[in-house]
């Protein structure tokens, strides 16, 4: 607990700097981004390559130049479907290589981490390890997924095995690692050396990379003003990269409480991109302006993308906090939440259990786990409502407490909804 008040007290001092609904963003800066424009899903370097695979083609070069293509097209989308095209490129790359094949089984697990597939990852990250070939990104690979399954020892160890403060992937790592702990102010501090390091390297997807990230991380600290010129300057160098628009509509709506700009500006990234969750935001925002309407369609609109087998557990946890805080499906909430907690046992995982657990009326169930598997082992803010609800019904008022004021403190990250539920608590 003594770190999550530390953490707190970071948090509430940088808003001291950003008052809350201070108007730190302006259309002029951010319009020129807006224009929908669909992203380029191929060009002559993908041709060129992807006419050298015929059937039984034993390409090998063609294959993994061709799954890093798809997988571009992937981030660049949202469309699940270059995402699985990618991973059935490296399989065959996988399938066919006789020397590098460490490489390519480092690729395909990267693959199914974007897939959420952590533990079949986890198996081919074992294979490249077995071969002994890149062991340096064999171990930054077994940090991220142990960091992805909560074995936080485990994680240490690997991270540990790596450390270098010249290696822009070391210095990344550690800052996730002191986030994990609760240390923000280290957190930035790294990853503000590693985006110098990027830019020194004038390497365009680690400097985007290290650009969204720092906005993130400044938005956790309360730096709104940071955490907007850093979502401005991935655009700069991306001005399709949807991830930053959201961030930027996410201080529209969370922060400066409009929530109607924040929608136009959504509305103009799903024209174009296709990832499901940003439904789930937009019908967020529009439940906040009392538009019933429009937050049961984008809701609607979510649950019709995920009719799509490809996307398989990606978005499991997603779908439990939809069944938990908006239709009240607890039974389901409670079913998905149990096998979500047997891929992926992290703190995180098992708030959302015991919290499942609390909607289907078993408290004692609920309170038992979070005692066990959550409390003092996380700082993420939803995760730490669910504990202050659970203490609350197992009439333990004074852990309550020492959540509440915090939890008024992270508002922004919870959005401007959360904050009456958490007066209530």
């Amino acid at each position: 607990m003594k770190y999550f008040i530390t953490y707190l007290a970071i948090l509430l001092f940088f808003k001291c700097t950003n008052k809350d609904g201070e108007a730190v963003t302006h259309k002029s800066d951010y319009d020129i981004y807006l224009a929908a424009e669909a992203p380029k899903t191929t060009s002559k370097y993908f041709e060129l390559w992807h006419s050298k695979i015929k059937p039984d083609s034993l390409q090998l070069l063609s294959f993994a130049i061709v799954g890093g293509e798809y997988s571009r097209y992937f981030q660049s989308t949202g469309d699940i479907t270059y995402l699985k095209k990618s991973e059935n490129a490296l399989k065959k790359a996988t399938d066919i290589a006789a020397i590098g094949k460490a490489g390519y089984f480092r690729s395909l697990a990267r693959n199914y981490i974007s897939q959420h597939r952590f533990k079949e990852a986890l198996q081919l990250t074992d294979s490249a390890d077995i071969i002994g070939s890149g062991k340096h990104e064999t171990h930054e690979l077994y940090f991220d997924l142990h960091m992805e399954l909560g074995n936080y020892k485990t994680a240490e160890t690997y991270l540990d095995s790596i450390k270098n403060m010249s290696d822009f992937g070391y210095l990344i790592r550690l800052a996730k690692w002191n986030d994990y702990k609760g240390d923000l102010d280290s957190t930035i501090k790294f990853m503000e050396i590693a985006k110098e390091k990027a830019e020194s390297s004038k390497n365009k997807h680690l400097m985007l990379w290290s650009y969204t990230n720092l906005a993130d991380y400044y938005g956790h600290a309360g730096r709104i003003k940071d955490s907007y010129q850093y979502y401005l300057k991935s655009l700069s160098l991306d001005s399709q990269n949807a991830y930053a628009k959201k961030g930027i509509a996410w201080i529209v709506f969370s922060h400066e409480k409009k929530p109607k700009e924040a929608l136009r500006i959504l509305d103009s990234v799903t024209q174009n991109y296709q990832a499901p969750d940003y439904f789930l935001l937009k019908s967020e925002i529009a439940r906040y302006m009392g538009d019933d309407s429009g937050s049961l369609s984008n809701l609607d609109n979510y649950f019709i993308a995920l009719e799509n087998p490809a996307y398989g557990s990606m978005y499991d946890a997603h779908n439990i906090s939809v069944y938990l805080d908006r239709t009240e499906h607890f039974d389901k909430a409670l079913e998905l939440a149990k096998k979500e907690v047997k891929s992926r046992p992290t703190p995180t995982s098992y708030g959302l259990l015991a919290y499942a657990y609390l909607k289907n009326d078993q408290k004692e169930k609920a309170l038992e786990l979070i005692e066990k598997y959550v409390d003092g082992k996380t700082f993420e803010p939803g995760t730490l409502y669910y504990l202050a609800e659970i203490f609350k019904a197992n009439d333990k008022s004074f852990r309550v407490k020492e959540f509440k004021k915090e939890l008024l403190g992270a508002v922004y990250e919870l959005g401007p909804e959360m904050h009456n539920s958490i007066i209530d608590l």
